[in-house]
């Protein structure tokens, strides 16, 4: 069977439409079945606990003071501090039972017997295996007690602050704000033991696992988790015979006459995308150390080394666990993404051996407004956490305090400018090529593929600080997920098949036959495959069935794209001369790393029965680094490495410090990855399994010696990936002066590598 592009093309666009009716429903579903936010919360008197405004402001003051970057809410979040709807869920447990306990033996709950305690346990359990029906929420007695007590905990702990737990004072600036977000907080504990209408399970599918609140495991969790092991290898085999069955061109270097770096001029407009790089750099130089202080936080939790000791403050309060998580998880994203910007601008030419007018100018431009906007996100952040920006600015120009989103709604805006800047300048480049090729071409799904990068960031600016939790996690992870499972692996098999192509080792046909196929099992798996995120968030049950099937599929693409990368590398080595080594050593490992992170751990962790005990654990951290650092960094760092060789006099590049950056990361990357964080997830997930998921995140389970040990681990990984990137930093300073001077017009004759693009369109 010979499929052509055009096909495939076709069927593309119908997994795209699928895709589009699926997620536009479950959309439409979010905020008909989110949990209600009630008028307000009434105790057995009529007295009032809490109301529907103080629930909306506390979780306003969760994103503001960046709660969401210390512990986690529905398991989503940081693994440092506890995941507050669980850990309230079982304060609120504990609580019931003391008060039941005084009640009816007049004694605590402790000094009973194991026969009364019993009988105490199941009372409670009784009284929140509950359903609500709509309007005001009805309390116990006990529940009353309760609330009052996690409470008074939340604002000693959040606005007090508590060192042991490495909370800085006044984290949450006021007391009110303090008892808003225990409100928040004790809401979501509601939902998740109280029975969605018509249900026997509650809001959250009966998560988090917790004995004292009755919740377990549903049967659907272990059911489709079954169903998902066994269509994972029935939809192997199934990807393998329609891959075989496919008749693309084997990896062969055959006959092919890679250009020389040398024999390549340079466009002002490639010097210009260059600059991008060091300006990366310098964002995972600082994310690095950054993850280096966040690792030890988890052994001295308000200090570093006994620097406290030296500076008499505490490290922590300088620089909390939140803010240092936040500007973690920035950097290393718009680092990446400021890599690839420069890239998908320096690339066109060697395609189309056409410079644009001013285009050296408007990717300055576009250059310093990524500048503008990171430093202003970055700083936003601290001063938003800090409380330095009043009324609604705290969010605007300050942190949105989500996960992955946390730079304010007017940075984000600037960002999305930015991408479409860079989609015209991109246009621009192309033109020559978009001109001449079909629709269904490799330029054209450049542009597609950062285009979809820029339609779904939209997403994230379909929510507010005052909407539902539920609703806003589900936008959330429109954004995150289908980055990473979508569009950001479409980018990835885009980019890759133009760097195959502008080093004339795939004619432009090949290369968009593979990619396209590629892009089709990414479609069809990992736009769909966002609604495992959806099973414990409050979300209704619908969502197992069709989270496990397309989070299964995931994996798929993946092997097949580690086995092209391969396949490729090894055709080039056995020619023999092939200038281009480093460069894809880098993509090679981006591929193993993305089968690895995303496919394994991927596939493992997103188990139903698994994922149900697992959720916002260190196994989550594990796959986290694995597939974003391990696969998207690593395709970055291997662009940078192509850029700067062609870049260079070829007697004048050294890529030996490159090089030894390269073996740092990647032996520093296994051994954080295997060697402690793994090993503390499994941990947290037999810990999660018997005692309780609020025990495997408290404070306990962090300090107890082997974990401890675990974490000490780290240092020699870390170290590693510190120097990598240290080295790698000066290693650009130091080609920054060896750097060829650019042709102020140089012709197509001059350039080599447009010779890919040579080839019919007949199929």
């Amino acid at each position: 069977m010979e499929l052509t592009r055009k096909t495939i093309a076709k069927v593309i666009v119908a997994a795209f439409l699928l895709n589009l009716v699926v997620m536009g429903a479950g959309a439409w579903f979010a905020y008909q079945e989110a949990p209600p936010i009630p008028e307000e919360v009434v105790g057995p008197d009529g007295e009032t606990v809490a109301t529907g405004e103080s629930i909306r402001d506390g979780k306003a003051a969760f994103q503001q003071y960046g709660l969401m970057n210390h512990g986690s809410i529905l398991g989503n979040g940081a693994y440092y501090g506890e995941d507050y709807t669980a850990d309230a869920l079982d304060l609120k447990a504990e609580h019931m039972r003391e008060y039941r306990a005084r009640e009816r033996y007049g004694a605590s709950y402790d000094s009973l017997d194991s026969a009364e305690r019993a009988a105490v346990a199941e009372t409670v359990r009784e009284d929140l295996d509950s359903s609500h029906d709509g309007g005001a929420i009805e309390y116990s007695a006990a529940e009353v007690y309760a609330h009052e007590r996690v409470t008074e905990t939340y604002v000693e702990r959040y606005h007090e602050g508590d060192h042991d737990r490495g909370v800085p004072a006044g984290m949450i600036e006021s007391r009110e704000e303090a008892e808003d977000f225990a409100d928040f907080a004790l809401w979501t504990a509601w939902f998740s033991h109280t029975d969605r209408p018509n249900s026997d399970n509650s809001y959250t599918n009966e998560w988090p696992y917790s004995p004292p609140a009755g919740n377990d495991a549903t049967g659907a969790a272990m059911i489709w988790s079954v169903v998902a092991m066994v269509l994972l290898v029935g939809a192997a085999g199934a990807a393998i015979l329609l891959y075989k069955s496919v008749k693309l061109p084997e990896p062969s270097a055959e006959g092919i006459s890679v250009p020389e770096p040398g024999d390549v001029s340079v466009f002002p407009s490639q010097r210009a995308a260059l600059r991008f790089v060091p300006v990366a750099a310098g964002l995972f130089l600082a994310q690095v150390l950054l993850g280096g202080l966040l690792a030890h936080f988890y052994i001295e939790r308000a200090g570093f080394f006994g620097i406290e000791r030296i500076l008499g403050v505490h490290i922590l309060q300088l620089l909390p666990f939140s803010i240092a998580k936040t500007w973690h998880i920035d950097m290393g994203i718009l680092w990446i993404a400021s890599t690839w910007l420069g890239a998908g601008l320096f690339l066109p030419p060697l395609l189309t051996g056409h410079e644009p007018r001013n285009q050296a100018r408007y990717v300055n431009v576009l250059l310093g407004a990524l500048v503008v906007v990171v430093g202003g996100g970055m700083a936003g952040i601290w001063l938003g956490a800090n409380g330095y920006l009043p009324g609604e600015l705290w969010w605007l120009l300050g942190n949105e305090g989500l996960e992955y989103l946390e730079v304010g709604k007017v940075w984000q805006a600037g960002l999305l400018v930015g991408f479409v800047l860079w989609a015209i300048l991109a246009i621009r480049g192309l033109k020559p090529l978009l001109d001449r090729e079909p629709i269904y071409g490799l330029a054209h799904m450049i542009l597609y593929a950062g285009g979809s990068i820029t339609l779904l960031f939209v997403a994230g600016f379909l929510f507010t600080p005052s909407t539902n939790i539920a609703v806003t996690e589900f936008w959330r992870w429109w954004v995150v997920h289908m980055w990473v499972e979508g569009a950001f692996e479409f980018f990835i098999v885009a980019i890759i098949g133009l760097t195959l192509v502008s080093m004339n080792l795939l004619t432009r046909r090949s290369a968009e036959k593979a990619v396209m196929l590629q892009a089709l099992l990414v479609m069809g798996t990992g736009v769909i495959g966002v609604s495992h995120h959806y099973w414990w968030i409050g979300m209704p049950d619908y969502w197992v069935p069709i989270g496990s099937v397309f989070s299964t599929l995931e994996l798929l693409p993946l092997v097949f794209i580690l086995y092209e990368a391969i396949g490729q590398y090894r055709a080039m080595t056995e020619a023999g001369g092939f200038p281009y080594t480093l460069p894809f050593m880098f993509i090679v490992a981006s591929g193993v790393w993305n089968f690895v992170g995303a496919g394994v751990l991927g596939f493992f962790i997103n188990l139903p029965l698994i994922n149900y005990y697992e959720h916002g654990t260190y196994l989550t951290v594990g796959h986290a680094h694995a597939a974003m650092f391990g696969a998207f960094g690593f395709l970055a760092l291997g662009m940078v490495a192509y850029m700067l060789q062609l870049s260079i006099d070829p007697e004048r590049w050294d890529g030996s410090w490159l090089r030894a950056s390269f073996w740092c990361w990647n032996v520093g990357l296994a051994l954080m990855v295997f060697v402690s964080v793994l090993p503390v997830g499994f941990l947290q997930l037999e810990v999660a399994f018997t005692d309780g998921y609020a025990a495997a995140r408290s404070l306990a389970f962090y300090e107890r010696d082997l974990v401890q040990t675990l974490f000490w681990a780290r240092l020699p990984g870390d170290t590693l990936i510190i120097t990598g990137t240290a080295v790698y930093a000066a290693d650009l300073i130091r080609k920054r002066f060896v750097l060829r001077t650019s042709e102020d017009d140089p012709t197509v004759d001059d350039m080599a590598v447009a010779e890919g693009i040579v080839g019919s369109d007949d199929d």
